[in-house]
C-alpha cells in the first residue's frame, strides 16, 4: 500500500485529512507536514523525515502537496528525487484529490499518480444552468 504524506503552508493539510477521514473513514499509513510562517526548509525536511521514518523502510510514498514551486514542493522533491522507482510528487492536493487516493493506494504507484493527474483535472468544474432563461440566480 501507498504511503502517503499530505503537505501544505499552514494547516491546510491538517484540515484536508481531517475532512477526508470524516468522508472516507480513519487511514493508515498516512501524514501531514505544515509549513509554519515562522519555519524554513530545514525545518520541512525535518518533519518530513519524521514522517518517512513513520512508514514501512522501502513502502512507495505519494507527496500530494499543495503548490508546485512552494517550499513544501522543493523540499518533497529533493527527498523524492533519488528515490523516484518509489516516491512521486504531485501538487495541487484537494480534497477530491486525496479521497481519489484513498480509494486506489493499492495500485502500483505509477499508476496513482496517472490517475490523480487526470482525476484531478476532471475534478474542476463550475455550475452550468440550463434554463431558458439567461440570468444567473446564483449572482
Amino acid at each position: 500500500m501507498i504511503a502517503i504524506i499530505i503537505a501544505s503552508h499552514g494547516d491546510f493539510a491538517t484540515g484536508l485529512l481531517q475532512s477526508a477521514t470524516m468522508i472516507f473513514g480513519k487511514q493508515t499509513e498516512i501524514k501531514t507536514v505544515t509549513f509554519q510562517p515562522n519555519e524554513g526548509p530545514d525545518d520541512l525536511k525535518t518533519k518530513y523525515q519524521l514522517a518517512l521514518d513513520s512508514f514501512e523502510p522501502d513502502a512507495p510514498v505519494l507527496f500530494l502537496v499543495d503548490l508546485w514551486g512552494g517550499s513544501p514542493f522543493n523540499v518533497a522533491s529533493q527527498l523524492a528525487a533519488p528515490h523516484l522507482d518509489r516516491m512521486a510528487v504531485l501538487t495541487g492536493v484537494n480534497l477530491p484529490i486525496l479521497i481519489d487516493a484513498f480509494t486506489i493506494r493499492d495500485q502500483p504507484l505509477a499508476k496513482v499518480v496517472s490517475h490523480l493527474e487526470t482525476s484531478g483535472q476532471r475534478g474542476i468544474r463550475h455550475l452550468e444552468l440550463t434554463s431558458d432563461d439567461e440570468e444567473d440566480d446564483l449572482l
